[in-house]
């Protein structure tokens, strides 16, 4: 996610009774398959299996279980083992504080808050309407939640108690600077993945997870908003980075380069997406070697900036042989995987406007879109067109930018329940028939 930049005693009470301690040790520790633990779902590539969705939504079907207060930030929230976790700030000039909190799944309920100064040198970050946080999404494996706080602050917490297991400042480490770190966390088997755009070749950071300690670093690339994957395909492990000036696929195990591909934009924003070896990055389509590491660009055929940039906002999807995304004016559009031609667009999804955001998650043969107005659409999306099932209003837009408020935050779907954050709330509503409360 992106937003514009110049120069760029926590603890949860006890239960006494062990067995109870045991249980809810082990509902942390083992993920359910329809949790939600890290950025763009379980398996980080935006999909959703649900059950028994209404055919339509409407504010009768679609019930608001719990709200919560919370500050700013731009991070998604996370869902794993029974409780929803989200990052957010608070800003009282000259100081600001990042926070890790923790709510009960089924009931909303504060269960823990994990609390630091945050070093906040640009005077953005103070604006009260535009306001500053994490944007980097935590994540939760085997009873631990890792997070990473906007100035470089890298957190390690047991994700039952909220308590301290190791903590990392990177701007000390790196030479940061004043440079934001905001893609989202990636665990890789032993390894916690960052992209931060450090020096020197410190754009990419491996930490053992356990520690903290560094295990390798890799490139010399800036900054950049764009999370990173891991594919499998070409009969390797691929770590795929997009930063401004290249696209590169690294050796997620030792950071060696498997492959790059040059081409500057001034937008790597969102996360690459892969699909049966096509590879979107922004507004480029790669086409990878399925024999061993390698990739070529199909289209566009002129990479100047503005035509490899499709969204600067959302996440897209591939499905079949069809690309669909938000354009950057709010305009949702189908494009043919192999040559890019647009199939067709409407602009009824969302207000037209700069800065648009439309979030798209498959779910069966439809899909769930969120837009930057707080709404919630079901709807097909065929190569023929768009049929919206129906629609309804979650949650206020309040982030302030171009001159009007937008949610740019993609939701988190889990358990037959959509989670939803703007600068103000965390909200939990039910999508599914099926869905029970979280026990």
């Amino acid at each position: 996610m992106r937003s514009p930049r110049t120069a760029n005693p926590r603890r949860i009470l006890f239960q006494p009774w062990p067995l109870l301690a045991f249980a809810l040790i082990l509902t942390v520790t083992f993920v359910r398959a329809e949790d939600w633990p890290q950025w763009r779902g379980p398996n980080r590539d935006g999909k959703w299996t649900a059950r028994g969705l209404p055919e339509t939504f409407t504010e009768a079907n679609l019930k608001i279980l719990w709200r919560a207060p919370i500050g700013g930030g731009l991070s998604s929230p996370i869902v794993a083992g029974g409780r929803v976790y989200v990052t957010d700030s608070l800003e009282q000039k000259p100081k600001a504080w990042e926070s890790i909190r923790c709510f009960d799944e089924a009931s909303g309920a504060p269960l823990w808050k994990y609390t630091y100064e945050a070093d906040y040198v640009l005077e953005y970050a103070f604006q009260p309407k535009a306001r500053t946080g994490p944007y980097s999404t935590p994540i939760v494996e085997n009873g631990k939640l890792y997070a990473m706080g906007i100035m470089g602050d890298v957190v390690c917490l047991d994700a039952l108690t909220g308590s301290l297991l190791w903590k990392r400042k990177l701007t000390k480490d790196y030479e940061l600077g004043d440079s934001y770190t905001t893609p989202s966390l990636l665990i890789e088997g032993n390894l916690l993945i960052l992209v931060i755009g450090g020096k020197p070749n410190a754009c990419v950071v491996a930490l053992d997870k356990s520690s903290g300690h560094e295990t390798w670093r890799a490139l010399d690339d800036q900054w950049t908003y764009s999370s990173p994957i891991v594919i499998d395909f070409g009969g390797k492990r691929q770590l795929i980075v997009w930063t401004r000036e290249a696209v590169t696929s690294l050796d997620p195990t030792t950071g060696n380069i498997f492959w790059r591909e040059k081409f500057t934009t001034a937008y790597a924003v969102v996360t690459p997406v892969f699909d049966r070896g096509h590879l979107l990055v922004g507004g480029v389509m790669f086409q990878l070697d399925p024999q061993k590491p390698g990739a070529s660009i199909i289209w566009p055929e002129r990479r100047t900036p503005s035509r490899t940039l499709l969204s600067q906002t959302s996440l897209p999807f591939l499905q079949g042989d069809c690309v669909f995304s938000n354009r950057v004016n709010g305009h949702l559009v189908c494009l043919d995987t192999a040559t890019g031609r647009e199939l067709w667009r409407t602009d009824r999804v969302t207000d037209q406007g700069n800065a648009a955001s439309i979030h798209l998650t498959p779910v069966g043969d439809s899909a769930l879109l969120f837009t930057d107005q707080g709404n919630l659409i079901r709807a097909r999306l065929t190569p023929q067109g768009y049929e919206e099932f129906g629609r309804v209003h979650l949650i206020e837009p309040t982030y302030f930018i171009y001159g009007r408020n937008l949610i740019w935050t993609p939701p988190a779907y889990a358990n037959g329940h959509i989670f939803a954050r703007n600068d103000e709330e965390l909200i939990c509503a039910t999508l599914s028939e099926e869905a029970a409360p979280a026990k």
